[in-house]
Order: C-alpha cells, then structure tokens, then sequence
C-alpha cells in the first residue's frame, strides 16, 4: 500500500523537488502552500507520475486555515505517514538594531509558528497509530549564527530544539524524527531574502557550485527509506566549495 507524505511549502524549491522525487517512489501526496496556480501545475505534473494527489492552498502562518485545511481532510487522506515541514523563508539581511520587525514576523510566523501548527494537526494520528515520519527542514542557520542573520538564524535554531523536543515527544510512540540541514541551495530564498532584488540573490550563488533543490529532495528519499529501526536524527549538507555558514572557495 503506497504511503502518504505531506509537504508544506511545495510550491518552489526542495519542497517542489521533493514532492517530484517521492512522486517518482509511488508516494500520494497532500501539497500545500500559498499558490494556487503553483499549486495546480505541480498536481498536474505529479499525477503523471501515477500518483494520488491533494492540493490544499493556505498559509501555514494563519492557524485557524491550517486547523480547518488538516483538520478536515478526507477519509482516504487522514492516514498521513510523512510530514515535511518544508515551508520557511529568510526576509532581509541586517543588523539587529537596524532590524524591519516586520520582517522578523513573517520568519517567526513561518518558520517556527507555522511549522508548530502544522505538526500539532498531524502528530497526533501518527502517535495513535503508532507509525510515522516527521521530517524539518532547518538550515546551517540552525546550527551557526552568521553576521546579520540574527533573526533567521534564531527561527532555524527553534527548529534545531523543536525538532529534537519532537523526538523526545514522540519516542515511545515510534514516530521518527529527522532534520535535514541545508548550506547554500539555489532556489528562489535568496529572491525572498532580498524582497526580489534578482541581482542581489544570483550574487550569493556565484564563483562556486552550490546546491539544487534536488539534492535536498535526495537527501529526503534516502532518510524516509531507511527500514523501520533506523531513523536520520540529523543531516547536515553542503555544497563542496562550502564549509561554514560564511566560508566558501569561490573561483
């Protein structure tokens, strides 16, 4: 019987490319983010892959959408054996005390709150069954912090202690645990980042190979793959020419 994973920010980026690459494992899918449009395409191209697919677009920020999207799924979706909590984003680059607070919102919102939300709606069932998967996207941000990423840096370390919390939660009710920690990945984050100053964003990606989403969503397929005693507490990938948050070789 095939599995059920859920991926919240599918719409670009490793939550798009890992969608694609479960897909290609014969995994049904529930995607959900903020664009519709997105939204329909990547069902359509999910479906060709001879898959089941749901689409529920809402804002993990806005508990009571994710309450009454999740709360509220169809008989043949509730069974959810993969949760990735992929939706985050990075807004602004700056000193602390020159810092926009509503910027800081939108990280907190997004990357800690609505990873919570999502996760109080999904958890339960995977603790009453006794079988599940709970995968967090954090970030080298999680693990360093970096000049004039204190507020990003702060959310990804919330996801760090979350994610270890989880496991300890979830322990006696055999529901794995895993973080994956991405260095530089070029998708549309430093776009987010910078407001869409293109420019700005392909600066950061330039002089080196970084990573591509779909180096992420291999890291996933291999982690959900492993067999049932043995669980990836925590992953952290980098590009070759990366060894820190700040230090890279570039040409």
């Amino acid at each position: 019987m095939s599995k059920i994973a859920l991926i919240t920010g599918a719409t670009s980026g490793i939550g798009e490319a890992a969608a694609l690459r479960l897909a290609e494992n014969k995994t049904n899918l529930i995607i959900t983010g903020r664009r519709q449009e997105r939204l329909t395409i990547l069902k359509n191209k999910l479906e060709e892959r001879n898959v089941r697919v749901l689409a529920l677009c809402f804002d993990v920020r806005d508990e009571l959408a994710v309450k009454d999207a999740l709360g509220n799924l169809p008989e043949e979706w509730r069974k959810i054996d993969i949760l990735l909590n992929n939706a985050g984003l990075a807004a602004g680059l700056g000193t602390l005390q020159e810092g926009d607070s509503d910027d800081w919102s939108l990280m907190i919102d997004t990357n800690v709150k609505g990873l919570l939300y999502v996760t109080r709606a999904i958890a339960p069932g995977m603790v009453e069954r006794k079988s599940g998967h709970i995968i967090n996207i954090g970030s080298i941000a999680g693990k360093e912090v970096y000049p004039n990423g204190n507020v990003y840096c702060a959310t990804k370390h919330a996801v760090d202690a979350l994610t270890k919390a989880m496991r300890i939660d979830m322990l006696a009710h055999n529901v794995k645990v895993t973080q994956i920690c991405p260095g530089a990945v070029e998708t549309e984050f430093s776009l987010v980042r910078f407001h869409g100053d293109r420019s700005r964003a392909e600066h950061v990606y330039e002089g080196y190979e970084s990573l591509v989403a779909a180096d992420i969503a291999d890291c996933i397929w291999f982690v959900v793959s492993r067999p049932p005693h043995v669980n990836i507490n925590d992953m952290v990938v980098m590009p070759t020419a990366q060894a820190s948050a700040t230090l890279f070789h570039k040409e």
